[in-house]
């Protein structure tokens, strides 16, 4: 089970109250509500193997050089040296150090690889798995990984931590029309206002849809334009055309990597925490009272 961390931990954030704080009054809902979340998750589907994937660079200038607009509306500082300072609610931000070193404490592995994000460690993770894989994120970019062959879905959740939707191939074909392999064709030609890809112009989901089940990927579509013989109207070879610089450099932007240097980071679920004392500490501090206990138990043989 791979968690999109930081996607997990914002939804925990604006589905759990404010009002839930640590002994000093500082909020920490977003930490409880992770801890409450992956409670659940381990409860109902047992993993052999959990990581919680981090966001060492959560935008990455590999993928800025291409397309300059790549997330650039979330950007709160620009730094020349490092990964830019991503705009996030003032009382989140405290709890992510917090979040940090409970995962170290309860010996769940917690892995970024500096230049890139989490998805990339999510993708590379699933490359290497030999079982079934379980993607756990409230980011539909990741549905480009679903693959039924390899046992690989994503739980999605949908509304706070006990609602997930499972997405197999099966719904991903019944919603956009396309399997996992053709998801991120699909999102790079519609685009993403919510990641800065502004896509093909005149290109919506339904008509990418088209296009992909007419010309069976990106590919397909590209050498369609250049051919006068191909069904695509006049308009839509005009878009497409007038798009082929975008969509020359999309692919590496929008497609998850998976050959990321990962850590030699032991995977296995803890049966018990890595540090009790620090633990202990933690949860005076923090007031993380059953929210703790009931993962503990959950962990516990």
């Amino acid at each position: 089970m791979l968690l999109d961390t930081a996607s997990l931990y914002f939804r925990a954030y604006f589905g759990v109250p404010d009002s839930v704080r640590a002994p000093d009054g500082k909020p920490v809902n977003a930490v409880r509500g992770l801890l409450d979340f992956i409670d659940r998750l381990v409860k109902d589907h047992r993993p052999d193997h959990l990581v919680a994937c981090m966001d060492a660079d959560w935008r990455p200038h590999w993928r800025v050089e291409l397309i300059p607009s790549y997330k650039a509306h979330r950007v709160a500082e620009e730094r020349p040296a490092g990964p830019d300072e991503e705009e996030v609610p003032d009382t989140l931000s405290p709890q992510v150090p917090v979040i940090e070193a409970v995962l170290d404490a309860l010996g769940i592995a917690r892995v970024g690889v500096a230049g890139y994000e989490a998805d990339d460690v999510i993708g590379t993770y699933t490359a290497r798995a030999t079982g079934p894989v379980d993607i756990v994120t409230g980011d539909r970019d990741l549905y480009q990984l679903v693959d039924d062959a390899r046992g690989v879905r994503v739980l999605y959740p949908v509304k706070g931590v006990g609602t997930l939707n499972l997405v197999d191939e099966a719904a991903l074909r019944e919603k956009y029309g396309v399997d996992g392999g053709g998801y991120a064709d699909l999102a790079l030609l519609r685009g993403d206002p919510s990641d800065g890809l502004p896509g093909v112009p005149g290109i919506g989901e339904k008509t990418a849809a088209k296009l992909l089940a007419e010309f069976g990927n990106l590919a397909g579509i590209q050498a369609a334009v250049g051919d006068p013989k191909a069904k695509l109207t006049p308009t839509q070879r005009k878009r497409l055309t007038e798009a082929a610089p975008y969509l020359a450099v999309a692919p590496k932007v929008v497609r998850v990597a998976d050959d990321v240097p990962l850590p030699d980071t032991g995977t296995a679920l803890p049966h018990g925490p890595r540090d009790a004392g620090a633990l202990d500490a933690l949860a005076a501090r923090w007031g993380l009272g059953g929210s703790l206990q009931r993962l503990l138990t959950t962990l516990t043989p």
